[in-house]
């Protein structure tokens, strides 16, 4: 099983003109990522418009960025859908076209009550053998999952080895690395609002599932490692603190759409957004330039 650890970068999903997907700009985004230490990427999150591809354009995502990262750097993909048969469905191919990893997530708007969050999830983590996670984000999805489900979980999933946290709750990672006992590596979101990348890290987490490394992919790497020393702990806490004006800039709304402007800034592929987000500009990228370019991002990673 992959051990995740580090920086997990949620990519986004670039676009041609043509509205179509941009796989040249799939690969060099890849190639930076890699080039600058990431430890994995997440395909197909939020931050890549996920809710607004067709089910065809996420199967050729799969299957093209899969060839562009084998033997590379470890990928996972979403398998977030309004359906457990879907979900499953979509997980079985990820599977089969030779994914090193999935994620799961509870469908969206529907508000099930807790056991019908554990028994989806176990319906999805039964039907594939490949490394699984899932994605708890009640603020997206209406509904959190409980330590104690994700207990249950880990106990009857041997390939159940991340839980990607957008949580508030310390207690709630707190409670998970307490029942799972480290079975199921904690890597954090920068949601909401960066506050839970220092207590994950403090309560044994492995790292952060990101945005911020779209931009800054060396310095993410850099404060999203493991604390297994003080200096690490030290230089975690230094590069945070930098960067953090950055990263709230970076949530300013919802992804990617300050990703795709920071981007865009930086002169590297990632396209235009599709509606119904519309473009980051005026005042808003006025400022977003400006902080790049004071924190010295533009000199140091604009093409």
């Amino acid at each position: 099983m992959i051990n995740l650890n580090g920086s997990w970068v949620a990519m986004p999903t670039p676009f041609t003109a043509k509205n179509e997907i941009d796989f040249d700009g799939f690969k060099t985004l890849i190639d930076r990522q890699i080039k600058y230490g990431t430890s994995q990427l997440f395909i197909l999150g939020s931050a890549g418009e996920v809710t607004l591809l067709s089910l065809e354009e996420k199967k050729q995502i799969v299957k093209e960025v899969i060839k562009m990262t084998k033997g590379r750097i470890p990928v996972f993909f979403s398998a977030a859908a309004l359906t457990t048969e879907a979900s499953i469905e979509f997980a079985k191919y990820v599977e089969e076209q030779g994914a090193d990893g999935v994620v799961f997530t509870v469908p969206p708007y529907v508000l099930i009550p807790q056991h019908s969050a554990y028994h989806h999830l176990d319906a999805c983590m039964s039907a594939v053998s490949i490394p699984c996670g899932i994605y708890n984000n009640p603020s997206r999805l209406g509904v959190q999952v409980e330590p104690e489900t994700i207990k249950l979980l880990s106990d009857r999933h041997p390939n159940f080895v991340v839980d990607k946290e957008a949580t508030g709750s310390v207690a709630q990672l707190v409670q998970v690395q307490r029942l799972c006992e480290g079975k199921v590596k904690i890597m954090c979101c920068d949601a909401p609002g960066y506050s839970i990348v220092i207590p994950t890290l403090a309560v044994g987490g492995s790292g952060t599932a990101n945005i911020g490394g779209n931009i800054i992919p060396k310095e993410a790497a850099k404060y999203s490692r493991p604390w297994t020393d003080m200096q690490i702990v030290e230089e975690c806490r230094a590069e945070y603190f930098k960067w953090f004006p950055l990263l709230m800039e970076l949530y300013t709304y919802s992804n990617p759409i300050v990703i795709k402007a920071a981007l865009k800034l930086l002169g590297l592929p990632g396209g235009h957004l599709r509606h119904p987000y519309e473009a980051y500009d005026g005042e808003d990228l006025k400022r977003l330039e400006k902080i790049m370019d004071k924190m010295g991002v533009l000199e140091k990673y604009s093409v």
